[in-house]
């Protein structure tokens, strides 16, 4: 073994400047994606805009009025309330 290198386990591993600073920089970069990772994950906020954006996606056409399936869905929906309040009513 040279100076700079060391074996550890049966590996040999560089322990020249270069090659530390080039472990200290990839240690960085996968702190870095890391800490990205985490703040993308707790961000509630982006999440829910996220959901709203897709879910308003889904029920709106290309030029955004709603849907025609969403249409029917409010619908049937404005039917089955005033076919409860009218059988109340008779009832």
């Amino acid at each position: 073994m040279s100076s700079g290198t060391a074996q550890h386990n049966g590996v040999v591993q560089d322990n020249s400047p270069e090659a530390l600073e080039a472990q200290v920089e990839r240690n960085r970069e996968e702190l870095a994606a890391t800490v990205d990772a985490l703040h993308h994950k707790l961000d509630v906020k982006a999440q829910a805009k996220k959901r709203v954006a897709l879910v308003r996606d889904a029920a709106t056409t290309d030029s955004g009025k709603p849907s025609p399936a969403l249409l029917g869905v409010a619908a049937l929906a404005v039917a089955g309330v005033g076919l409860l309040v009218w059988r109340r009513a008779r009832g």
